[in-house]
């Protein structure tokens, strides 16, 4: 599968602490709406809020998904953020490995992984 027919993306989003970039990612997988997310951290953010000069741990989500499920897997992250404004943003993925695509692709599908499938990084027996 082509990476431009099925609009991989990858969104990021920081989360405060990461106990909640971990409920973020869980539920984000478990509803298909990422492949994968990968949680990063922490890092240090410096941002200006309110008038204000910020210097904050934080910890970021690399969320693999599909440009289809964008508004889904924003209005989650709403849901389960504690920020007033969470920052999520997307961004295509415009070239990538066609077997970690098509595993991206089947992994967000509405449909249930086909029984055959194997989880990527399995080795054939």
């Amino acid at each position: 599968m082509a990476a431009a027919a099925n609009n991989p993306r990858m969104v990021f989003v920081m989360a405060g602490n990461e106990d909640e970039a971990a409920k973020i990612a869980r539920a984000l997988v478990e509803e298909r709406l990422a492949a994968c997310v990968n949680i990063l951290g922490p890092v240090r953010s410096v941002y200006r809020w309110r008038g204000a000069i910020e210097d904050e741990r934080e910890y970021l989500l690399v969320i693999k998904s599909q440009a289809r499920l964008y508004s889904r897997v924003e209005r989650k992250v709403r849901e389960l953020h504690s920020y007033e404004v969470p920052e999520i943003i997307a961004v295509a993925i415009t070239q990538g490995s066609k077997p970690y695509l098509d595993w991206l692709i089947e992994s967000t599908a509405t449909r249930r992984a086909h029984p055959t499938s194997r989880r990527r990084g399995s080795v054939a027996q």
